[in-house]
C-alpha cells in the first residue's frame, strides 16, 4: 500500500483522507514506520485554537482521522466526501487486522480507571487469543509513571492505546512516542470503558448518522459545557473561506 495521503486542511489543522486508514497504518507499521495517530473532532478542533500546544501536536501527528461528525460536515461543505471515522473504531481494525503481519502481536493499552483496562484486555483475549495485551491504569504517581515508561522501553509493543482524555492523551503520547519509535500510538478516550462493558456505546443508528455525540451527552449530562464547542465549530466551518 501507498504510504500517502492526502491532506486536507479543517480550519488550519491537517485530515488525512483515506479509505484505510487501518490499512495504511499496518503498513507503516510493516516496514518499521512509527505513527502518532490524532482521532480529531469538533471539540478538539475548538480546544487547539485557544491551545498551541495542542494544535502544533495535530499538525505533527502522522495520521489525522475523522472521528467527529464535525470534520465529515466541515468536509463535505468543501466538497470532500469522506465517511467518519472513530477512533474506537480504528483501535478495534487495528487489533482485528495485526495478526495478519505478527502472528504474536505485543499491545499496550494506558489508561482508564484501575481494573478496567484488565476488563478490556479480556474482552479482546477472548477474540483473538494470539495478541498478548498489557495494562496499566491511568491513575499513576510519579514513580509508577517512570516504571511504566520503562516497561514501554523493554517490551516494544506494536500498538499503544493511550486513554486519559483529550488533550492529556494527546499531550503525553508526543511526550512519550520517543521510547516506542515504531510502534502505532492512538489516543482512544473512553474505548477502554466501553470494551469493559462500564459504558455503552451509541446505538448503531446514532452512528450511522453522526449522532452519536448527541447518546453520549445523554450518558453523561456533564459534558454539555464541552459540547458548547459544537455550535462554535459548525459555525466556523460555514463561514471559513480557507
Amino acid at each position: 500500500m501507498n504510504t500517502t495521503v492526502q491532506v486536507f486542511p479543517v480550519l488550519g489543522l491537517p485530515v488525512h483522507l483515506s479509505d484505510n486508514y487501518p490499512g495504511y497504518l499496518l503498513s507503516r507499521l510493516n516496514q518499521g514506520l512509527g505513527s502518532h495517530v490524532v482521532t480529531l473532532n469538533a471539540e478538539m478542533c475548538m480546544q487547539a485554537e485557544k491551545t498551541s500546544r495542542l494544535a502544533n501536536i495535530i499538525n505533527s501527528a502522522d495520521l489525522v482521522i475523522p472521528d467527529g461528525a464535525g470534520i465529515v460536515f466541515y468536509l463535505r461543505l468543501k466538497g470532500k466526501k469522506i465517511k467518519r471515522f472513530p477512533g474506537i473504531e480504528l483501535a478495534e481494525s487495528l487489533l482485528s487486522q495485526i495478526t495478519t503481519f505478527y502472528p504474536s502481536p505485543s499491545v499496550f493499552f494506558f489508561g482508564g480507571a484501575p481494573g478496567v483496562g484488565i476488563a478490556a484486555s479480556e474482552t479482546w483475549h477472548h477474540k483473538i487469543p494470539e495478541v498478548a495485551i498489557v495494562c496499566q491504569h491511568g491513575y499513576l504517581s510519579g514513580d509508577e509513571e517512570t516504571q511504566l515508561k520503562e516497561t514501554l522501553k523493554q517490551l516494544q509493543p506494536q500498538l499503544i492505546f493511550v486513554g486519559l482524555g483529550v488533550p492529556r492523551q494527546e499531550f503525553w503520547i508526543a511526550e512519550n512516542k520517543h521510547l516506542c519509535p515504531h510502534s502505532i500510538w492512538v489516543g482512544v478516550g473512553g474505548s477502554f470503558d466501553i470494551w469493559a462493558g462500564t459504558k455503552e456505546r451509541a446505538p448503531a443508528w446514532f452512528c450511522d448518522n453522526n449522532l452519536e455525540w448527541l447518546y453520549r451527552l445523554y450518558q453523561e449530562p456533564w459534558r454539555w459545557r464541552r459540547m458548547l464547542a459544537l455550535p462554535q465549530f459548525a459555525w466556523k466551518a460555514i463561514w471559513h473561506r480557507a
